[in-house]
């Protein structure tokens, strides 16, 4: 597997010339959705002006503006879906060629419903949705991920449908390298941050919806995290701590909230973020340094599991 400083020479060297021809693509494009914003923003005022002008109700103002986001967000998509999928194919379907052969791509799939519920970490959803997965092996280690989005239905007292997100992000499943027949979950210490260690301990050991709270020995791990298992002495086991200082090393140099879950012989690895990984930049140039290492940290936060945790190691009685 390529190291992040080759594949970032690669993508400028190997990917540059493309990227020359789809920055002039972006530059039209972003001048299009500008134009066609400015007379869609226009219109859209002048007839909710006119339409509240003649039946002065309030609701009007509130569903105007509910459906200038939806359709202003449709024509959005409309207008960027072939560049996107150009962009796709011609720089990130390479990029992850080029960082190990043995991982396939597929833009327009994404992790199933199955894995995600079966990682226990979060509620189960109502809707689903995602992209760009990746899918192989890495080192002899089965690995798959996609960006994700995990969605959970609300009704009101008059039937009308309202979606809160569960989780949007990155979800990252692998084979670990230890055999185990309990559930482990390892959640962000949120309660502990909040209230303090004497009040967030009190409400992680209430928590109904989850197994027996599980104390590790490691501080600076305990701080960040909060573990949950049916099984103790199979939670440490799994937690060692050369596992714990990984996690929390993985958790300080990405800066976004870290779910983990062991659960049949697998590692479940959430990272959320608000924002698909792999799109495009349609309001930047696709040139910038910054731009590109998007990108390459995406990639190397996924496929970086198997050597931070060196899940290729088949120790224990993982055979």
């Amino acid at each position: 597997m390529k190291s992040k400083s080759e594949l970032t020479d690669f993508y400028y060297k190997a990917l540059y010339p493309i990227l020359q021809d789809l920055e002039k693509d972006r530059k039209i494009l972003r001048s299009r959705i500008i134009s066609v914003g400015t007379i869609y923003t226009i219109v859209f005022a002048l007839l909710i002006y006119t339409v509240y002008g003649s039946i002065k109700d309030e609701d009007v103002l509130t569903w105007g503006i509910f459906l200038y986001v939806a359709i202003g967000g449709f024509i959005y998509k409309f207008m960027i879906k072939d560049y996107t999928s150009e962009f796709k194919e011609k720089i990130i379907s390479p990029l992850i060629d080029s960082l190990e052969e043995k991982l396939t791509y597929h833009k327009d799939l994404h992790i199933s419903e199955h894995l995600f519920v079966r990682s226990k970490l979060f509620s189960s959803p109502d809707r689903t949705s995602g992209n760009d997965l990746v899918k192989g092996e890495i080192k002899n280690t089965k690995i798959r991920f996609s960006d994700f989005h995990a969605e959970k239905r609300h009704r009101n007292s008059k039937g009308r449908d309202s979606w809160s997100t569960i989780f949007r992000g990155l979800f990252v499943v692998a084979e670990f390298n230890k055999n185990f027949i309990g559930e482990t979950v390892v959640l962000p210490d949120t309660a502990q941050k909040t209230f303090g260690d004497l009040i967030g301990n009190w409400l992680q050991s209430k928590n109904l919806g989850r197994d027996e709270l599980v104390k590790m020995d490691d501080p600076e791990f305990e701080k960040r995290f909060v573990v949950y298992s049916d099984d103790q002495i199979e939670a440490r086991y799994i937690l060692s701590n050369s596992i714990m200082k990984k996690l929390t090393t993985f958790e300080k140099r990405f800066g976004h909230p870290l779910y983990i879950s062991f659960v049949r012989n697998h590692i479940h690895l959430a990272v959320y973020y608000n924002k698909d990984m792999f799109e495009p930049s349609i309001f930047s140039s696709l040139l910038e340094y910054k731009t590109a290492m998007e990108y390459v940290d995406t990639l190397h936060l996924a496929t970086g599991i198997i050597e931070e945790l060196k899940l290729n190691e088949r120790i224990w009685s993982k055979v």
